[in-house]
């Protein structure tokens, strides 16, 4: 048997872009990528603290120590830059691997979505 566990998480980013002309996904700093242990195109699911909304969607890789947080194609409907989010990714895991997992979990400063 396989869990789904989180495997990582951006805590409390801010929404810095909302660009409804694009074909979809979710911008994210690289140097936020790497620090949260997530990769170009891997699934993520994001919440909008401000609203509720949730969706899932895929990173495309956004210029390092930008703070770049932007939402692509339908989502900008759904985030406006301002608004705070949470970015959580998946991993399967056996039931030996999940209890020894300890997730990634980033909580960049607020606003500028800095490394602290």
């Amino acid at each position: 048997m396989l869990l789904q566990m989180m495997k990582s998480k951006l805590h409390c980013v801010t929404v810095t872009e909302a660009n409804l002309n694009y074909m979809g996904s979710i911008t994210i700093d690289e140097a936020l990528m790497e620090a949260a242990g997530l990769l170009e195109g891997e699934m993520v699911h994001v919440v909008n603290n401000n609203n509720g909304e949730r969706i899932v969607t895929y990173i495309i890789r956004g210029e390092r120590n930008s703070g770049v947080i932007c939402l692509n194609g339908a989502a900008a409907r759904k985030f406006q830059p301002g608004d705070v989010a949470i970015v959580m990714a998946y991993a399967m895991m056996t039931p030996e691997e999940a209890a020894a997992y300890k997730p990634r979990v980033v909580i960049p400063e607020r606003g500028t979505n800095r490394l602290v």
